[in-house]
């Protein structure tokens, strides 16, 4: 005997997917041994990725680091990530960046770029227009330093591909609050 009425179902309604979202975090936590690991073990044991991750002491006499995390997810998920690194006892505080306000985000990227003649003239001329320095140069090769947001270093590195770009080393995106207000 059915007892659901016609056009209903005994299995819950689908869920609406929701959209990905990428979100920074700012964790302040205890500057000691182990730290850094369990954070990591919290993303990786869930299947989380991280797409940045910088790491820093701040307050050297209240032994602090700030550890700033860019990674993926719904929204669903990026409270979950939140809420477990707040359980988490060497962390003090977790911020997220995206939401918390207007917040201010840069990376560095050193680039290496080896190149004579015309394609040399080119990459300083686009190195000028980014506003990168020039750190490091020899009749073949150039190191630029270059500091921004992470889109504007894309797009700097992807000008210098054709150009002759041999090596990249970034840092990973730091961020901080607007304002007058601290974490």
């Amino acid at each position: 005997m059915n007892t659901t009425s016609p056009g209903t179902t005994h299995y819950p309604a689908a869920t609406v997917a929701q959209a990905i979202e990428s979100h920074t975090l700012a964790v302040i936590v205890d500057n000691e041994p182990g730290v850094l690991a369990r954070v990591i073990g919290l993303f990786s044991g869930r299947g989380y990725n991280i797409e940045s991750l910088t790491v820093s002491e701040t307050e050297h006499e209240k032994h602090l680091s700030r550890i700033t995390i860019v990674t993926r997810g719904t929204p669903m998920v990026i409270e979950q990530i939140k809420s477990q690194l707040d359980r988490m006892v060497p962390i003090h505080r977790v911020v997220d960046m995206t939401i918390a306000g207007p917040a201010i985000e840069r990376e560095l990227a050193m680039v290496k770029v080896r190149g004579t003649g015309d394609s040399r003239v080119e990459a300083l001329r686009l190195a000028d227009a980014f506003g990168a320095r020039v750190i490091d140069a020899s009749t073949e090769s150039f190191v630029f330093e270059i500091t921004g947001g992470s889109a504007k270093i894309d797009e700097f590195v992807n000008l210098m591909l054709p150009l002759g770009l041999i090596e990249v080393s970034r840092t990973g995106i730091v961020a901080i609050a607007r304002g007058p207000e601290g974490m």
